[in-house]
């Protein structure tokens, strides 16, 4: 393995630094997983600095699941102490998401750069509707699935976040509010969710990338351990301050803002690796 010159270690660590504080900002402001944010960001360092290859966005995608546990963990944590969280749902469903995020990151294992963008990218584009378009309070349904509603529900959820890298926070928080769930107790439940698929994800994202070729250097599978390490310890530091600012500001406007800018990532991520 070639040794980077200082100056790409210096590039690559301050793109680090800038991903995890944005990625843990938009995580407590939102409720949405940082991934929204450390993954493009991930992505575009390696394609920048000619680290990795061919597995550069399967590598973001691994590693923003890695930091996604520390994370949720904390949350869940805290919503806890707040009694937030609705534990039979969480009970209910988690087996089911961690087995959607394991079959997730199986599937990308065996997609290619082009084609995992592409889901990344609709996937990301749905989201930015769903913030930018939708009333914060639409409900579809008056309780959450059950039976084989919950089981293929819980799956689908899992999958596709850990197709995407984020927590469950964004598809599972949207099911439970479409549920009839208040917006706070669903924000808490999800963020279980998201504890669920990351450990389940990771480690299938390790696996299944264990021999991938084109990965950036110090790469665990498709998880890269540096900056695991820095986005993960950043994201959880940053996160609560995120929630404080959240009361602070014009919400709606900031949805907006935010949501646009999804979609602008959900295109250039799609661009680019096309």
């Amino acid at each position: 393995m070639t040794a980077l010159p200082l100056s790409e270690i210096l590039m690559l660590l301050a793109a680090l630094v800038a991903a995890g504080l944005v990625g843990g900002l938009i995580a407590g402001l939102f409720g949405v997983g940082g991934g929204t944010v450390i993954v493009p960001a991930l992505f575009y360092a390696f394609e920048v600095l000619g680290l990795g290859g061919e597995s550069n966005l399967h590598v973001a995608i691994g590693t923003s699941l890695a930091t996604i546990v520390a994370t949720s963990w904390r949350s869940l944590k805290a919503h806890r102490e707040h009694g937030a969280v609705d534990e039979v749902v969480l009970k209910t469903w988690t087996p089911w998401v961690a087995l959607g995020g394991l079959i997730g990151a199986g599937v990308a294992g065996l997609t290619s750069m082009e084609g995992l963008a592409i889901v990344y990218g609709v996937c990301l584009a749905l989201i930015a509707a769903q913030m930018g378009l939708l009333p914060e309070r639409v409900v579809l349904r008056r309780d959450m699935p059950t039976g084989w509603g919950r089981r293929v529900t819980a799956t689908v959820i899992g999958g596709l976040s850990a197709m995407m890298g984020i927590g469950g926070g964004s598809f599972g928080g949207l099911t439970m509010t479409l549920c009839g769930r208040p917006i706070h107790q669903a924000v808490a439940t999800a963020s279980g969710f998201g504890l669920a698929i990351g450990a389940t994800a990771t480690a299938g994202f390790v696996v299944f990338g264990w021999s991938a070729d084109g990965r950036p250097p110090l790469s665990l599978g498709y998880v890269n351990i540096p900056a695991a390490v820095v986005m993960g310890l950043l994201t959880t530091a940053v996160a609560p301050y995120g929630a404080r600012l959240a009361h602070r500001l014009n919400k709606t406007t900031l949805r907006r803002v935010f949501a646009l800018y999804l979609l602008a990532t959900a295109l250039s991520v799609v661009v680019k690796a096309l």
